[in-house]
């Protein structure tokens, strides 16, 4: 009986986590003060002792203490504010303005101004009957710092508060337009205002890691470089895939596609496609003469891939866009280097000691075109739960840029096959 036990625990203590919650945060640095205005549900702030009467109503006039409890166990002690790389609770502790109760139809977070009045108006009244854990904590922190135009980061570990935590940030700076954040659980320490090298620093170890991370990336990688494993072939593929990934996805973070909702189930579609394909031709027989045109057309499909893991990034990167998706492709590129510098050597010695380099080949590209096409299958079923674009001006609009855009690409490639051709001899593989 003793695991029976366990689960009802275990079940009562998810019980009392809530679901979703949602912080919303004002950062505003002020001369020698900054000020965190912080909401966040009641519900969140668990295991501490909130005072109630009678059908478990909150008892406002009583629950100060335990509002500043909840506000440093649940906020202070998870929200690190760092001041030029140095974190402020390091130093000093907070000042709690003010900790209040507020009703869920409260509106004031909509903007500072309201926010930091509600914040300094009187409590709520004993005798509105409310239940503690459907309301609202509004806090109001000051911390001491140097100065209003140092460099500011925060490092919310939030992600405790509830099962599906986000949280919305409004930096406001002195001069300076407000800066908004959206992001959910803890996205590590953030740069409010970062300089040039820390977003490039970010966005390029974003980069390694997502290409290292992303199977689906990997297995057309693996595609590509299974039947050419000589360096030469190789930097023309890897190359001009990395050129056509870099151009949709700067494309992309400009906003020149599609923001409809169908669009990033259809290119997950289309990299299960274009895996499927090379690996098909891997088993066919692949020609190096023109495996980089068909690499370069891949490779803008793969480039909306990694835009749709940057759209939630791009936030971070401050005034630094074009420097970020630099980086974020240098990145990609290290991990892909990584990629070849084990795979090469595993490859030769797969077809050297384990099977012949044709029979290789088939097997590996059947097992890679074997999962490919499940994900075909699957990813086409989640496109056809979205409803097909409406044809109308603005669609014809949009098809119309970009088979002009795809025109002066073709232009470039028919341009450069000639001396890409030169270049890598006149092999087949």
């Amino acid at each position: 009986m003793g695991w029976f036990a366990a689960v009802l625990c275990t079940a009562a203590m998810a019980h009392d986590i809530p679901a979703d919650v949602r912080l919303n945060i004002f950062f505003k640095p002020e001369g020698n003060t900054l000020r965190l205005l912080v909401r966040a549900p009641m519900s969140a702030m668990r295991d501490v002792d909130i005072p109630k009467v009678g059908a478990g109503y909150l008892q406002v006039s009583r629950a100060d203490q335990a509002l500043r409890d909840a506000t440093k166990l649940w906020l202070i002690d998870n929200i690190d504010v760092f001041e030029n790389d140095v974190r402020l609770a390091a130093n000093n502790t907070p000042r709690i303005v003010h900790a209040r109760v507020s009703l869920p139809s409260d509106t004031s977070f909509i903007a500072y101004e309201s926010a930091l009045a509600h914040l300094q108006a009187p409590p709520l009244a004993d005798n509105l009957d409310l239940y503690w854990n459907q309301q609202l904590l509004d806090v109001l922190l000051e911390y001491p710092i140097q100065s209003d135009t140092s460099d500011f980061a925060l490092h919310p570990r939030v992600d405790r508060l509830g099962l599906k935590v986000s949280t919305a940030l409004r930096f406001m700076p002195p001069g300076v337009a407000t800066r908004a954040f959206e992001f959910h659980g803890n996205p590590g320490k953030v740069a409010l205002d970062p300089r040039w090298h820390q977003a490039a620093l970010q966005f390029m170890v974003s980069g390694f890691w997502h290409i290292l991370e992303g199977i689906d990336h990997l297995l057309f990688l693996l595609c590509l470089i299974i039947p050419f494993r000589q360096w030469r072939p190789l930097v023309v593929i890897v190359t001009a895939f990395t050129i056509a990934h870099s151009i949709t996805l700067l494309a992309s973070a400009f906003g020149f596609v599609p923001d409809a909702l169908w669009f990033p189930p259809l290119i997950e579609t289309l990299i299960a496609v274009t895996i499927l394909y090379m690996a098909l031709e891997n088993i066919v027989g692949s020609d190096i003469r023109r495996r980089w045109i068909i690499t370069f057309a891949f490779g803008l499909v793969h480039g909306f891939g990694f835009s749709f893991a940057l759209r939630e990034s791009l936030q971070f990167a401050g005034d630094h866009l074009v420097t970020s998706l630099l980086a974020f492709n240098i990145g990609v590129e290290l991990g892909q280097l990584c990629v070849l510098i084990v795979a090469l050597p595993v490859l030769h010695y797969l077809f050297r000691r384990a099977f012949a380099e044709k029979i290789g080949i088939i097997i590996l590209s059947a097992l890679v075109a074997h999962t490919a096409w499940h994900w075909v299958l699957e990813r086409t079923e989640q496109l056809m739960k979205f409803p097909f674009p409406k044809l109308d001006a603005a669609f014809w609009a949009g098809a119309l840029r970009g088979m002009m855009a795809m025109l002066l690409l073709a232009a470039l490639v028919w341009a450069l096959n000639g001396a890409v051709q030169r270049w890598i001899g006149d092999r087949k593989t």
